[in-house]
């Protein structure tokens, strides 16, 4: 016998049902992972070709934007107002091709997952390819190769040439796969094999196949595929000196095993740095100035400071520095923890006590430098490491 509530609960599994069916829509099979940062005037364009190449595939593009100044999000935004396989992921706050790959990722549900540039230098036409070659073999990555037969750099110049072919050097020292191309920014994977990597994924740096090679707990069925790099559209390089030095600092992570370490490595470095131009400023001040040991403790303190805040926020913190009016506000509270008190008095007391400069201002600097690393190991930046 039907009770009221029987017949009400079955009327709401029909509405359930129902909803459930019209929101249904059919799933991708693939999909594009695209980092940008200010390539506005590329959107249209890549996604035009990217149309074009995977005609006949169930596909979706992620763009993962880190607030791009030149209203990159906006533009993707307007056109997935209109076509539902275009979505934008902007982060606020957070920067790193590495990290942006993660997240686009982790953002979609798709059995297969590419990532590939939004400037145009990546040839889109090998993605079908690419993923024919996942569906019907064994591999299960799908690289896009400058280095094998069929590929190529293009125009890149010979310094350019030279600095890839280091960089791929390098690499082979992390890298678990043979593989000529460990460097591309092209590919596709398995969602499965990713997954399986991404917990040990360092995020640092532009390299996230190496990264993701490097952390796979085991070695990864690949196959490189050829295609010839091309001239990029629009928009800037993104390439500079604290890009490489991320890479080298991701070298450093995946050798010794845990980012702690390298993150530690680098303050011992700013530290050492410090407390050389501490002793060095400190000296000159008492023997060619002449000035008393107050003073001289207290320039050496200023001079140390100065030269590691800009070394921390240039080298530490690439995505994040401090600049203009923050710096002009935030260093001069690096002044205060550094040299108030502690630093400058426990060195004039030193000073006085043994009459060694040295040892006294050494001492004053060792107790900046406790301070310091006690509030910035912990992974949280306030001011950047001083040792002063």
């Amino acid at each position: 016998m039907l009770t009221a509530t029987s017949i009400a609960s079955s009327v709401i599994d029909e509405r359930e049902g129902d909803t459930a069916s019209s929101l249904a829509r059919p799933a991708s099979e693939l999909t594009v992972v695209v980092p940008t940062l200010n390539e506005r005037d590329n959107i249209v364009l890549f996604l035009e070709q990217l149309e074009l190449a995977l005609a006949g595939v169930a596909w979706e593009v992620i763009f993962v934007d880190d607030d791009s100044p030149d209203g990159t999000a906006d533009a993707v935004r307007s056109i997935a107002r209109h076509d539902g396989r275009v979505r934008c992921l902007q982060r606020i706050g957070r920067r790193g091709l590495s990290t942006a790959c993660v997240e686009g990722v982790l953002a979609s549900a798709s059995p297969y997952v590419a990532v590939i540039d939004a400037d145009l230098q990546h040839d889109e036409r090998l993605l079908p390819k690419m993923l024919e070659t996942l569906k019907n073999e064994t591999c299960e990555l799908a690289v896009g190769s400058r280095y094998v037969e069929g590929g190529g750099v293009g125009n890149w110049g010979a310094r350019r040439v030279s600095m890839s072919g280091f960089a791929t050097l390098l690499s082979r020292v992390i890298c678990k796969a043979n593989i000529a191309d460990p460097m591309s920014g092209f590919f596709m994977v398995r969602r499965e094999v990713f997954e399986r990597a991404v917990r040990n994924l360092s995020g640092r740096g532009f390299k996230i196949l190496l990264d993701l090679l490097a952390s796979s707990p085991k070695p990864v069925r690949l196959k490189e595929l050829p295609f010839q790099f091309r001239e990029r559209q629009h928009g800037a390089s993104k390439f500079d000196t604290l890009i490489a030095w991320q890479f080298g600092l991701m070298l450093v992570d995946k050798l010794i095993g845990q980012i702690a370490a390298a993150r530690f490595a680098l303050l011992a470095l700013i530290s050492l740095l410090g407390l050389v131009m501490h002793l060095s400023v400190l000296w000159t001040s008492l023997d060619v100035l002449g000035l008393s040991f107050v003073v001289s403790q207290a320039i050496a303190t200023a001079a140390a400071t100065t030269s590691n805040f800009l070394l921390d926020n240039l080298l530490r913190y690439h995505d994040q520095q401090i600049k203009e009016a923050w710096f002009l506000s935030t260093l001069p509270t690096s002044y205060l923890i550094c040299g108030a008190g502690a630093n400058v008095g426990i060195a004039s007391y030193l000073f006085t006590a043994g009459n060694v400069w040295w040892l006294a201002g050494l001492s004053g600097a060792t107790v900046s430098s406790i301070v310091q690393l006690y509030r910035l190991l912990g992974g949280r930046r306030t001011t950047p490491i001083i040792v002063a």
